[in-house]
Formats: C-alpha cells, sequence, structure tokens
C-alpha cells in the first residue's frame, strides 16, 4: 500500500488565517485510521490550535513539507510558496476569475500543481460537500445582533474573536434583551441556517413571511426568506426555483415590502449578478424604509445590498452608511444613518469550532476520494488544473491566465 503524507501548511496570506484544514485529533484519528497515512503540521504562531496540540498527539510538527504528497491549508497560497509538482486544496478565489489571484492560477499551471479548490467539491447534483457557511451564518447573526445592542445602547456582547468556542459564543447570546423588533433573514443554505441557530440561542422567535408583514408583535420575530418570498415572474405565472438560478433576470424583487415593517436585515443568500438587488439607494432614502442594522453576511460588495460599498473586518466589523450622501461614515454616528456588518471572514472569528466542523466533512466525505477510493468521481471533478493545464471542467478559466479577462 503505497504511503501518503499530507502537509497542514502554514497560512501565508497577509492578514493570516487561523482556521486548520485539520484538527489535532483530527489528525490523530487520520493516522489511526489509515496506517498508510502520514500527517505533516507546518510551525505556526497564529493558527488557532498551538503546535503542542498536535505534538502532543503524535504529529510530526517539522517545517520542511516538500516531502509531503498533498499540501493542505485555508486560504490562498502566496505564488513564491507553492511547491512544484503537488497537490493543493485550499480556497483559491479564482472561480469567479478575480483579477487579483490571476497570478496565484498562473503560478499553479507554471509549477504543475494539482489544484483542488474546496469550493469545487461538489456531488453529483453540484451541493458543496465541504463549506464554512454555517459559521459565517453563526457570526453574522451575532455581530448583527451586536450591532443592534451598540447602536441602543440596550446590552453589551463580547465579540466572537473573544469566545472560546461556539459553546462560548452560545452563552454569550443569553445577554442579549431585544424590544419588540422584526429581523428578516434571506436564504435557504447553510448561512441562514447558521443565522438561524444565533437567533434562536437569543430567543428569537420565528414567524411566517405572511404573518411578519402583516401582524405587529410584542417580542422580537424573525422571518426567513426563500428566494420565492420576494422574486416574482417579470412576465407571470408561478415562482420556477430551476428557472431562476440559472436565468435570475426573468424575475424581479419584491423585498421591498419587507423593508418597510423590518428593523435589522441579515442578508445570507446567495446571490447571482444577473439578479435584482434587495433593493435600490433611492429606497433606501425614502422615509418608508425602516431598517436600520444590516448584516451582510454574503459581503457581496456592491451587490444585492447596495449600503455594502465595501467590506469591514474583524477588527472594526460596523461602518455607517448614509443614505443621503451615499457614503459611508463612522459607525453609530447618526440616528438617520444604518449601521453595516460586512466582513468578509465571518468564520474566523470562531477558528477552533469552525476548523473542526470543516475538518469533519473532509475526513467522512473527501478524505477516501482524495487516498484514491474515488468511484463518485468527485475529486476528477474538482481538480481544476493538472500537469501544467486547466482541467477540461475548468477551462473557462483560460482566457483569465491568458490576462484576456
Amino acid at each position: 500500500m503505497k504511503k501518503i503524507t499530507i502537509g497542514l501548511i502554514r497560512e501565508g496570506k497577509v492578514p493570516p488565517d487561523k482556521r486548520v484544514a485539520f484538527t489535532p485529533s483530527q489528525a490523530e484519528e487520520i493516522q489511526q485510521r489509515f496506517e498508510n497515512v502520514k500527517v505533516i503540521c507546518q510551525p505556526s504562531t497564529v493558527r488557532c490550535f498551538r503546535e503542542s496540540e498536535y505534538s502532543n498527539l503524535g504529529i510530526d510538527v517539522r517545517e520542511d513539507l516538500s516531502q509531503c504528497d498533498i499540501l493542505m491549508g485555508i486560504k490562498e497560497v502566496p505564488v513564491d510558496q507553492l511547491i512544484p509538482n503537488k497537490t493543493y486544496l485550499f480556497f483559491s478565489h479564482t472561480l469567479k476569475k478575480q483579477p487579483y489571484n490571476r497570478k496565484l492560477l498562473q503560478a499553479v499551471l507554471e509549477k504543475k500543481i494539482k489544484l483542488i479548490d474546496y469550493e469545487t467539491l461538489k456531488d453529483h447534483q453540484g451541493n458543496r460537500l465541504v463549506a464554512f457557511g454555517r459559521f459565517a451564518g453563526i457570526v453574522g447573526a451575532y455581530n448583527g445582533l451586536l450591532a443592534f445592542g451598540k447602536r441602543y445602547r440596550l446590552y453589551d456582547l463580547r465579540r466572537a474573536y473573544d469566545c472560546f468556542d461556539i459553546n462560548d459564543l452560545k452563552i454569550e447570546l443569553r445577554k442579549v434583551t431585544l424590544p419588540a423588533v422584526k429581523i428578516v433573514l434571506t436564504g435557504a443554505g447553510r448561512v441562514a441556517r447558521g443565522a438561524m441557530e444565533s437567533l434562536d440561542t437569543a430567543g428569537v422567535r420565528k414567524v411566517s413571511p405572511t404573518d411578519f408583514l402583516a401582524n405587529h408583535y410584542s417580542e422580537p420575530v424573525y422571518t426567513q426568506l426563500s428566494s420565492a418570498d420576494y422574486h416574482v415572474r417579470k412576465e407571470g405565472g408561478h415562482f420556477n426555483r430551476d428557472e431562476f438560478h440559472q436565468y435570475p433576470e426573468r424575475y424581479e424583487c419584491k423585498f421591498n415590502a419587507f423593508t418597510t415593517v423590518a428593523d435589522i436585515l441579515l442578508a445570507g443568500a446567495f446571490w447571482n449578478p444577473k439578479a435584482p438587488k434587495l433593493f435600490e439607494l433611492d429606497d433606501m432614502a425614502s422615509p418608508g424604509f425602516k431598517i436600520r442594522i444590516i448584516a451582510d453576511i454574503t459581503c457581496d460588495i456592491n451587490g444585492s445590498v447596495p449600503s455594502t460599498i465595501k467590506a469591514s473586518t474583524i477588527v472594526e466589523p460596523l461602518y455607517d452608511f448614509d443614505p443621503v450622501t451615499r457614503t459611508t461614515q463612522p459607525p453609530l454616528s447618526h440616528e438617520r444613518h444604518i449601521t453595516v456588518m460586512a466582513v468578509d471572514n465571518l468564520p474566523c472569528e470562531l477558528p477552533r469550532s469552525a476548523s473542526e466542523e470543516f475538518g469533519r466533512d473532509l475526513i467522512d466525505r473527501i478524505l477516501l476520494p482524495l487516498l484514491g477510493d474515488d468511484p463518485e468521481h468527485v475529486i476528477d471533478r474538482a481538480t481544476m488544473a493538472e500537469n501544467g493545464h486547466l482541467t477540461k471542467r475548468f477551462s473557462y478559466l483560460q482566457d483569465y491566465v491568458d490576462g484576456q479577462a
């Protein structure tokens, strides 16, 4: 049986990410379950797990990963740190032809690296097999509630990154004391489910979209909206999910009905640039626009939420948006402003718990295919580049690599 060595690389992107593909106990589990697999951990001063947590469980901690077969990280690997002729797994952020990562994909091809992006690991139905979406939702909703407490001086929450893990964060959520506000949450996937987890822990009751619009409540409530709840076909007829995903331009958005009654928006729905925005800048400046806290968990710059004109950071998660001047302002600086939370790396605030869940999915869903037992061709479908060429499935990136897109 061929020996395979997996290397857990040190995050090199600045600012560095604290997450890791496998926790110490998961690395130990892998070596116990697979006699032919060895895991090596590269030292890191920022990783959420200490080097001693790995070494105490028998995991080799060393700087040199040149003998590893498979190298696994989280964020993009700096070009000068890429080792030729290896298999890499990380979030490359090249699938949408992001200009800032063109050189990364060019280097992957030049160094004949086999690249597997975590986003491309999907089943036959196109469902992602590993993701951090749940923790983006959990922390995004937490930060939205934190922003509300700060804006109206109702309660103080510790920052999410000051919580040891998800259980610590959920204890903190019990401090939330909301008045009779209405919270609207968009999305039906991992992100939305994570956001609901935080809202439920905070004691916010869920109601139907119809009741949310029609009723007054003496307690805080939230409603979760799928795309069908706020999109209608331009030509009439029933909402068709498959058609909406393929041709979103055939639909128009009716979300404004919710902006007149909601106090907080948690934006957790995937947005296609061809789809209509939730609302327009003119809508935000109208007297009927009631929302004053927007937690844009998806953080699409100039995307579905017009006030998200820049990303915020973990250190400074909030900024105000002035709907009159259409400019960003210091957070919590004027009552007419809308307070925005648009952190683009939310799972980093709970790195231990996020790594634990991500690594569990990797072990349960990806590890066997990665080691060669892949009857469903999961790895074949997910491989973006190999032997210096883009694979057929990802050949659409060729003009991007060539600098023509």
